[in-house]
């Protein structure tokens, strides 16, 4: 069956990430897609960028106020015309047969929803590989990160997801909340809980830039821990002891570095022997000292980030009884429905 594809792609304040991106959709094998590019109120705009690749590109351009990635997304899918809805962020680049290995795909294995991994691309800088590294390593995040295998219950992520008209319409789109991150998990939740089918394109990878400095991951990844201890808090059925890995790692790391000060150097061997476990692993993978050496540094990063994220969530919703984005008395999804589990 021939589908229409639409590219879905919220952006702000990233031209020249932007612009990346579409060029890699010109190279693109399959040419069954259209483009639809969604200024979110950005101060540097990419209109000028969008109509030099309109004679390439069957494109189009919303130039929207400051409303937020899950809603710049929603108006995306009422200007596209596809049968199914693609969702890249903006600072994605995509491989040629990137859309030939998803149309592929269906063709056998018709899918409501989908997703692909991510990866570093050999011309990423440093510190881009690093960041990349530390979000997909089995020695940080168990792998799992956009490689699940797990093909029942896969829960694509928003940088890299294939969503049908019907089963994107039957849900009601992204949630309408100020939360972010986390706004693609709760929809990806809401799809699962509804019945849809989901799965794993492994062939459908995209090169991911992700954040192109240390203390913007940092902030990133406070944002995953933190919005996952909400998510847990309404759909507890989404809880797996593995998110707690990380805050588990932070406490560890600060027992160990009191008993170290204390008593012995001995008690920060733990720490030390996992530091050099990532350090030869990210320097193999990348042929880079300089890249292993970063690397260290962001999965340390990727977890102490998350892992306070996470606790401090815990201490203010859970402890506290604080409802900062109004989740627990709304609902994500704000005058349709409440959520299913309230603090």
């Amino acid at each position: 069956m021939e589908h229409l594809y639409s590219f879905i792609v919220p952006v702000y304040n990233r031209p020249g990430e932007l612009a990346e991106l579409l060029e890699s959709m010109t190279r693109q094998i399959c040419k069954k897609f259209e483009v639809v590019i969604i200024e979110d109120g950005s101060d540097m705009r990419s209109g000028q960028l969008v109509r030099d690749y309109s004679d390439q590109l069957r494109i189009q351009y919303l130039d929207l106020p400051r409303s937020g990635p899950s809603l710049a997304r929603n108006a995306g899918t009422l200007a596209a015309k596809g049968d199914y809805y693609l969702f890249v962020d903006s600072d994605c680049i995509l491989p040629t047969d990137y859309l030939q290995s998803i149309d592929n795909f269906l063709e056998t294995k018709p899918l409501d929803f989908f997703g692909g991994p991510d990866r570093a691309s050999e011309n990423f800088n440093i510190t881009q590989k690093a960041i990349s590294y530390a979000m997909t390593s089995f020695l940080t995040t168990g792998g799992i990160r956009g490689g699940q295998r797990k093909i029942d219950r896969f829960y694509p992520r928003s940088f890299n997801m294939g969503v049908s008209r019907k089963a994107f319409e039957s849900v009601g789109g992204f949630p309408e909340t100020r939360m972010h991150p986390g706004e693609d998990m709760v929809f990806t939740i809401e799809l699962i809980n509804k019945g849809f089918s989901s799965g794993l394109i492994r062939e459908a990878y995209v090169y991911h830039k992700r954040r192109t400095s240390l203390g913007r991951f940092f902030k990133q990844v406070f944002g995953f821990g933190k919005t996952r201890y909400i998510i847990t808090r309404v759909y507890r059925q989404t809880f797996n002891h593995f998110y707690l890995a990380p805050s588990a790692f932070l406490t560890i790391s600060i027992i160990l570095t009191f008993l170290t000060i204390l008593y012995s150097f001995f008690f920060m061997v733990p720490l030390l022997m996992w530091a050099v476990l990532v350090f030869l692993d990210a320097t193999l993978r990348n042929r880079s000292v300089f890249t292993g050496f970063v690397a260290v540094i962001a999965s340390f990063i990727q977890l102490y980030g998350y892992g306070c994220g996470f606790l401090s969530a815990w201490w203010s919703a859970g402890i506290l009884r604080k409802d900062e984005y109004g989740i627990f008395t709304k609902g994500f999804y704000p005058g349709r429905r409440q959520p299913t589990q309230s603090i």
